[in-house]
């Protein structure tokens, strides 16, 4: 079993509303010094694949479903 982590982030220029209204909220609550949130998915595959497989696999999920590669990139990290 290979275990895979897929992050999938926002490319750069890209509004992140959610981002922009969590940090809009730490500093309503007091935190200091937030230059700025962005938002990030973090996927943990599991699968039953040698691990330089699973990452084609991996990078194979994302073309086809976990990214959408207009406005986010993705790395993937086997452990």
């Amino acid at each position: 079993m290979t275990v895979v982590d897929v992050r999938i982030e926002l490319k750069k220029g890209v509004a992140d509303p959610e981002g922009s209204n969590t940090k809009k909220t730490l500093e309503s609550l007091g935190f200091k010094g937030i230059d700025s949130v962005r938002t990030v998915k973090v996927f943990e595959i599991t699968l039953d694949a040698p691990a330089e497989e699973a990452k084609k696999h991996a990078e194979e999920m994302c073309r086809q479903l976990l990214a959408n590669p207009v406005i986010q990139k993705y790395s993937v990290v086997v452990r």
